[in-house]
């Protein structure tokens, strides 16, 4: 357990990595809360998953309930109209001529960051807990940990604070992940992810797999699905040091 008073906010989509690193925060601060964001996301059914993952949560770990906090939806729509992405309009999901995905929405996670401390700000919240991954994803610049240090830097200049950006997931693959899920919360979180959470970036609810809902297609449930056959290969086991 953290000795911060002031406990840790965390970006939190309603998707597999936020619910695991919520669950890390949750292990480690006193008091911890969550914000997501409205950006006009085609799977704008995450923000319904937000609700449902923390209800699950709440309900299973009544060790956790304790400590969760307030939540709050930041509506963005405007910044997430300015990318024209395939996240956020009819698009196809492809490779385009910068070598980038073109689910990569220009700057979000640095927009999202900012949003997340000033609110911490107001919230008396030193930390902010973000699911970025450098070691198996999409291809997204504003996911890597050097990318981060420099927000870092640039908030606690810009706010006078010493915020502190936590990247539980970075140096892990997605198997790692369903690995540490299993270390934090056993089976009880391993199932809230696979009944609650949502990835699919098509926004795809009815269909069902091993691995949770999703269209079983598109790269964010391709990269959920590998993972999870993965750590089923490695016999389920739960993330060691």
């Amino acid at each position: 357990m953290s000795n911060s008073d002031s406990g840790a906010l965390v970006l939190f989509s309603g998707g597999q990595v936020s619910t695991v690193c919520l669950a890390w925060a949750l292990t480690r601060y006193e008091r911890v809360e969550t914000v997501g964001f409205d950006y006009g996301q085609r799977h704008s059914v995450e923000l319904k998953a937000r609700n449902d993952v923390r209800g699950a949560i709440v309900e299973r770990f009544p060790e956790w309930a304790a400590r969760l906090g307030e939540d709050r939806v930041v509506d963005i729509r405007a910044f997430g109209a300015i990318g024209e992405t395939a996240l956020t309009g009819e698009r196809a999901i492809e490779i385009s001529g910068r070598g980038l995905p073109t689910t990569y929405v220009p700057g979000r996670n640095l927009v999202f960051l900012t949003y997340a401390a000033a609110i911490a700000d107001r919230r008396d919240l030193d930390t902010l807990v973000g699911g970025m991954c450098e070691t198996d994803y999409s291809g997204y610049p504003d996911c890597r940990r050097a990318t981060l240090d420099a927000l870092e830097s640039a908030l606690n200049l810009g706010m006078e604070r010493a915020f502190s950006i936590k990247t539980p997931l970075m140096a892990l693959t997605k198997a790692r992940t369903w690995a540490m899920a299993k270390a934090l919360g056993d089976e009880a979180l391993v199932d809230i992810i696979i009944q609650h959470s949502h990835t699919c970036y098509l926004g795809v609810r009815d269909k069902h797999h091993d691995w949770g809902l999703g269209c079983g297609e598109c790269p964010a449930c391709d990269l959920r699905a590998k993972g999870f056959a993965e750590w089923i290969a490695g016999g389920r086991a739960p993330l060691t040091a």
